[in-house]
């Protein structure tokens, strides 16, 4: 009798697996911890998603091994040539907010990219912000000399205060990035291909333009935030003319893509002193070369892409991935 109910449990927990929608997962980063998928994270998922058996691969070998009965499959990367061996592959996901990993006909398969990262890289250009206007910087060299120096740094001092702040590429990320800068009191110019009505928190001040508007705009602007995707689009679009329109006091601030400009104008106006700095988390060919002239400047914060690392990365997408995947489930 024993041994008939073990029987029946065993079949009847193969016939549970059995009907669970299943989603095969590979997300493994080497260079930050943030960015694996854990089994943790896994069981979060089975747990908010109902009927649902998560599969997670730890690399590319046993990711293909389970890819030609995949119907869903959360990845960093797609290769193309992968497609041959997936053919019941119906929706891809990603935490990746960018379309530069995953170049697949999307009539053919599904591509869901995150959207969760605006708060972490707001954090990231506030902080950047604030290690310009506050001298951060110039104050470490002053303390490793012991040198009070109160009058040198004062000078140096700027406030976020009533500045005029300039997002070009005003998506979900720019916009985002503009909510967080609001309370310190910024003039916020959002800089779209197409307009959208104001955001909500946005006073008469504020306002949304079209990219043509970009050039008469540049002039006043104290910090230029640059959150555009990558893409044949994007090419080259802050050209040499229009980054010598910035005035001498901007900062500039890149964590869309490297593709926006020729880096070496960008080196020009800085080297001459045409902007005030920059703070660059993205460059047209990463790793950064070490012979850019960028490395060595003093009015340049180089970070190696990860103005979206935080602790929380994962743990966040996973909450997005559960509410999109109920979603759909829903429909």
């Amino acid at each position: 009798v024993a041994l008939s109910k073990r029987i029946s449990f065993l079949f009847y927990q193969d016939l549970h697996l059995m009907n669970k929608k299943k989603i095969l997962i590979y997300l493994t980063n080497s260079h930050v911890q943030a960015w694996n998928f854990l089994p943790d994270h896994g069981r979060f998922l089975e747990k908010n998603v109902p009927d649902l058996n998560v599969s997670i691969c730890l690399n590319s070998k046993e990711f293909l091994k389970y890819l030609p009965e995949a119907e869903v499959v959360v990845v960093w990367f797609f290769n193309t040539v992968w497609l041959e061996k997936a053919p019941n592959l119906k929706h891809i996901f990603t935490p990746a907010a960018g379309k530069d990993w995953i170049k697949i006909d999307e009539s053919k398969v599904e591509i869901s990219n995150g959207r969760f990262h605006g708060p972490m890289i707001a954090e990231s250009v506030i902080g950047a912000i604030f290690y310009f206007l506050k001298a951060f910087h110039f104050s470490k060299k002053m303390q490793l000399q012991q040198k009070w120096a109160r009058v040198k740094i004062s000078k140096r001092l700027g406030s976020l205060q009533g500045s005029r702040v300039t997002i070009l590429g005003f998506g979900h990320i720019g916009e985002c990035i503009s909510r967080f800068l609001k309370p310190y009191g910024c003039v916020i110019t959002g800089i779209k291909r197409t307009l959208i009505k104001n955001p909500d928190y946005f006073e008469s001040c504020d306002r949304v333009l079209k990219v043509e508007k970009l050039s008469e705009v540049l002039e006043t602007t104290d910090h230029l935030i640059l959150a555009l995707p990558g893409g044949v689009e994007t090419e080259g679009i802050l050209t040499y003319d229009l980054l010598c329109k910035l005035p001498a006091h901007c900062y500039l601030f890149n964590i869309g893509r490297g593709n926006v400009y020729e880096e070496q104008d960008l080196v020009e106006v800085l080297e001459n002193k045409k902007i005030a700095g920059a703070y660059l988390d993205v460059f047209s060919v990463e790793p950064l070369s070490e012979k850019s002239s960028l490395w060595s400047m003093d009015n340049v914060l180089i970070q190696p892409h990860i103005s979206a690392a935080s602790p929380h990365y994962m743990q966040l997408y996973v909450e997005e991935l559960a509410d999109e995947i109920n979603n759909l489930n829903s429909k």
